[in-house]
């Protein structure tokens, strides 16, 4: 099967800048606090005309620029998000339209912030099976804009979501190369950790439902937490078996940008001692299925990952839901200039 990697990488981040100033009264604290028990210092927020795919769109924008692919040439447009546009059609829809991508299938994904890994194995399954003649190219974007769904008088909510997206173009790399191995896990016992109560078939939209605040994020930031502590070690370590790589070869660790506290705390205990952790939830907080592809876009834009270097994302999420992957990276000159990658793609 043909070997599936990341060829162009962006992000796109609202321009308005909220600080903890800005929503600690609401929340009942301060900022004192919110750093204490976050690590998150401002966030973004959507203007009032921008909805999800606005931002999904301008993160597939840069993408496809920095791969240098032009939208025509894309098989699929997949969007995970757990905030779309409204509930159909699909928020990948409207990129599509939106972008110009008129020769792709196009499809959400809602893995709540799991969402961009598990879009991620399924566009990179799509195009490894890719028959003759067929497109190898998918644009995978994580999007969300909690700011519409949160209750600002919940300190354990309001305090950790801005709106962001971010975008990874995939396409062929050489053998052997690009994403090397994908992890999915489910624990669906545990889906009421997180979630929106109100506004789908179980309890329809009313003005009850609106009244109870039954619309708005809730999440039991205890359980999350100790759901998180007990099982990203076990899916990491289950991923690298899987890939049958040492976990000291591994460089660089991008995480859901849940909480920086939380990860600090728990990052000794991933076996991941030679890599560095990469953070950018003290300026964009948690950008749900966004957080990973928005750090990895940050990563690109710093050249903090040089091409061949080895990648472990890994991302949590409502169901519950994780997802972790194995990577190395293929975006720069030097990769594209390889012989073996020209010869695959000409093929």
């Amino acid at each position: 099967m043909q070997s599936i990697g990341i060829t162009g990488v962006g992000s796109y981040l609202p321009e308005t800048v909220i600080s903890n100033e800005e929503i600690a009264h609401d929340a009942g604290v301060t900022d004192e606090w919110i750093v204490r028990k976050t690590g998150i210092r401002e966030r973004r927020r959507a203007a009032p005309h921008e909805a999800t795919s606005d931002l999904a769109a301008a993160a597939a924008r840069e993408a496809l620029d920095r791969a240098g692919l032009t939208a025509d040439r894309l098989a699929y447009v997949v969007v995970a998000t757990s905030t779309p546009d409204h509930p159909q059609p699909a928020t990948a829809a409207l990129v599509q339209d939106r972008i110009g991508a008129h020769r792709a299938a196009a499809f959400d994904v809602n893995a709540v912030c799991s969402g961009f890994v598990y879009a991620l194995k399924t566009v990179e399954k799509l195009l490894a099976g890719a028959g003759p003649g067929e497109q190898r190219h998918g644009l995978v974007i994580g999007a969300d804009l909690y700011s519409r769904i949160l209750d600002y008088s919940d300190r354990r909510t309001a305090v950790l979501f801005g709106d962001g997206a971010g975008a990874v173009v995939l396409g062929p790399v050489p053998a052997g190369r690009g994403l090397r191995h994908v992890s999915l896990a489910t624990r669906g016992d545990a889906h009421r950790l997180i979630g929106v109560e109100a506004g789908g078939s179980r309890r329809p939209a009313s003005p009850r439902t609106v009244t109870e605040g039954g619309h708005y994020f809730r999440m039991d930031g205890r359980a999350v937490r100790s759901f998180v502590q007990r099982t990203l070690p076990q899916e990491i370590e289950r991923l690298l078996r899987g890939a049958a790589v040492p976990a000291d070869a591994v460089q660089h660790f991008v995480p859901h940008q849940a909480n920086g506290i939380m990860l600090a705390e728990l990052w000794p205990d991933l076996g991941l001692h030679g890599a560095a952790l990469h953070l950018t939830l003290e300026r964009y907080a948690n950008t749900g299925a966004a957080s990973v592809p928005v750090t990895l876009a940050e990563m690109d834009r710093t050249g903090a990952v040089a091409p061949g270097e080895l990648v472990v994302l890994a991302a949590f999420g409502g169901g519950m839901s994780v997802g972790t992957a194995l990577l190395d990276w293929t975006m720069g000159d030097a990769v594209r200039a390889m012989p073996e990658l020209l010869a695959t793609v000409a093929s």
